[in-house]
């Protein structure tokens, strides 16, 4: 049995790592004196070639919310990063949970269609 098992960590010893698509910061808390807030994020690309990725918030239930987003949509090379700015209305709450989102948008005609996502969470408060 230890055989085995040394020849299975061996294996996994051996096995390439993986690189996976980036975003910082991935929590933040935010104050805001207006009725919306900012949220400046970071999607990196940790590949060697181009990747498109756009940029999407949600709430905390992963529902769609209503955000200006600029870029919104942006391509991103190799071993590289661009902030995105993220503005979101509070809609008369005091405060609000977003989850901010990159998402990788496959390539038309190409064989890999892989849509990786990576998600941060944000609360905000507002002072009034």
């Amino acid at each position: 049995m230890a055989k085995g098992l040394i020849a299975v960590l061996a294996v996994l010893g051996g096995a390439p790592t993986a690189d996976a698509q980036a975003m910082t910061p991935m929590r933040g808390e935010v104050t805001s004196f207006s009725d919306e807030f900012a949220v400046r994020v970071r999607p990196y690309n940790p590949y060697q070639h181009r990747i498109q990725v756009e940029v999407r918030v949600y709430d905390q239930d992963f529902r769609p919310v209503a955000a200006k987003i600029s870029p919104r949509r942006l391509m991103l090379g190799g071993k590289a990063s661009r902030p995105v700015l993220v503005v979101v209305g509070f809609e008369g709450a005091a405060q609000r949970r977003v989850r901010v989102c990159t998402e990788s948008v496959p390539f038309p005609r190409q064989k890999t269609r892989i849509k990786a996502q990576i998600c941060g969470r944000f609360i905000a408060r507002r002072l009034r």
